[in-house]
């Protein structure tokens, strides 16, 4: 027998693997008896790191930026830092703290990089800052007339607002209309398959909200001065530098999740979670499937979910009985977007560093973390260099660039059954015609990843969201968190975040989850994809 509480944590990723070790660190394995489940052999969920023929592919790209000090002394705390390396320092090297035939960079320190954030924008075969300035090379790139089309368009933005009642305005009351239909309304239904008309509001406020003209003037003016700014005070588009896990950011999650064993939290791998009891108004257990396909009862006096909450809801089983249908027709109305990315190794870029960010490097290559993909004439949505992330996530850093192409889709659709080989052969051709490698004899080997409900959507039954939270919360002893978990399109600190106001929850008593929903409600904080 024993006085523990036990506590189901459903998902290997980061909300999952924090609350793991928020409730068993420092002693709370003496109170807490907590179970990891994660449906898949790999933890960190999207912010896992793919290892492919020695090298690495980070899914989607994961900035470790926080403006929540909790999160940046979290990760410190779990990984060392490194010195922001200097690009005059030969000493160093040209890929700045690996030497060339150097240690074996699974033997080395486990360390957070500071890295300099560039990423640009590709339309009409021309680069542009990301997010959009009003520096010399965007009014060059535009031309006078473009330019002077798209000012007056934002003037009129300025003095008619539009209601925003969806994504589209949004974007028109802090663009103006020509910026919006050149740089907004293609990407956007890009990425989610959706006119920006037929999406709220809300993703925008929750994505971009302070960025605007406005925004970027004052971030310039503001760089021009001779203080610093703290970087709570800096939009969090326009943050400038990050820091990176050497091997990605699945490296710290492996690292986590070794954490969580040591202190006695129970981690079970191919564990897909199909059925969630209920007695007395409240979950009293989780049942799984284990790697054999047999059911696997675990009793529960508190559960923290992750799982995506469509999956969530047609789970909850026994007394008095399942879901109610009102309940289940929001959750399975709720959309998803999921999407490919191709890893293409190559000997060396077409295109050249037109920057003034130094780069240094054999082959030559550009400074970009990201390369957004704007251009309505290609479906890559965004562009990777991983090479800038960190030289460790590149076996052969000296003589090779590593890249990757990221194709917004959704599960099962044309483009998500391709090959292998016929999607890296879209991926290529794409490539080459956007002029950033010569052809198909630049590629020396590929990878393609399909990553299911990566980005939860806002539309469909997303309106009615509320009413789905209300019966959730109605079970005491059940918290949502993460991205998936509340259906919120969360950056990675705040669905740890999440986490860490479940974990205080349970902790304190306290009943109201008020303060597990809305951490990622604040509208100062995220940006757009």
């Amino acid at each position: 027998m024993t006085n523990k509480q036990s506590v189901v944590i459903i998902g290997g990723g980061p909300a999952g693997l924090t609350a793991a070790w928020e409730l068993a660190k420092d002693g709370g394995s003496e109170r807490y008896d907590v179970t990891v489940l994660e449906a898949t052999k790999q933890f960190g969920g999207i912010s896992r790191t793919v290892k492919h023929n020695g090298n690495r592919m980070d899914i989607g790209g994961h900035r470790f930026f926080s403006k929540d000090d909790r999160i940046m002394d979290w990760w410190k705390n779990v990984l060392p830092l490194q010195g922001a390396p200097s690009y005059d320092d030969k000493k160093l090297g040209r890929h700045h703290d690996l030497e060339p035939g150097g240690p074996d960079p699974e033997k080395t320190d486990k360390v957070l990089l500071k890295r300099h954030r560039v990423s640009r924008i590709y339309w009409n075969h021309h680069f542009f800052d990301y997010p959009i300035s009003l520096s010399w090379n965007t009014l060059k790139a535009l031309g006078f007339r473009l330019t002077m089309v798209a000012g007056f368009s934002y003037l009129k933005s300025v003095f008619h607002k539009l209601p925003e009642d969806n994504l589209e305005n949004f974007y028109i009351n802090r663009f103006g209309r020509k910026l919006y239909s050149m740089f907004f309304a293609g990407y956007t239904e890009k990425l989610w398959g959706r006119a920006p008309k037929e999406i709220s509001a809300d993703w925008g406020a929750q994505r971009v909200k302070g960025l605007s003209i406005m925004g970027v003037l004052k971030n310039a003016v503001q760089k021009m001065l001779p203080k610093k700014r703290d970087s709570h005070e800096v939009e969090t588009s326009l943050i400038e530098e990050f820091w990176y896990p050497k091997l990605g950011p699945g490296q710290l999650w492996e690292t986590v999740e070794a954490n969580c064993r040591e202190v006695g939290v129970h981690v079970i791998t191919d564990a897909k979670v199909v059925e969630l009891d209920q007695r007395d108004g409240r979950l009293s257990s989780v049942v799984y499937l284990d790697a054999e396909g047999k059911k696997v009862s675990l009793e529960a006096d508190e559960v923290i979910s992750s799982m995506p909450i469509k999956d969530l809801v047609n789970a909850v089983k026994a007394s008095p009985q399942s879901a109610p249908k009102d309940m289940a027709e929001i959750a399975n109305g709720l959309p998803y977007r999921d999407f490919v990315t191709v890893g293409l190794l190559v000997k060396k870029l077409r295109i050249r560093n037109t920057t003034d960010t130094p780069t240094l490097g054999n082959p030559p290559i550009v400074p970009d973390c990201w390369i957004y993909v704007q251009d309505p004439g290609f479906k890559v949505g965004r562009l990777q260099m991983f090479n800038n992330w960190s030289p460790y996530l590149v076996k052969d850093v000296d003589d090779t660039v590593w890249i990757g192409l990221e194709y917004f889709c959704e599960e099962g659709d044309d483009f998500w059954n391709l090959s292998d080989e016929k999607a890296t052969a879209f991926a290529v051709d794409e490539l080459t015609r956007m002029g950033i490698i010569n052809g198909p004899q630049d590629v020396m080997d590929s990878h393609r990843e399909r990553v299911p409900k990566a980005y939860p959507a806002y539309f469909d039954t997303y309106d009615r969201m509320p009413e789905l939270v209300e019966w959730l919360d109605s079970f005491g002893n059940l918290y949502c968190v993460g991205r998936n978990g509340q259906h919120h399109y969360n950056n990675q600190d705040h669905s740890m975040a999440t986490s860490m106001e479940a974990v205080d929850n349970i902790r304190t008593g306290r009943t109201s989850k008020t303060n597990v929903w809305n951490v990622n409600t604040e509208k100062s904080y995220h940006e757009e994809k």
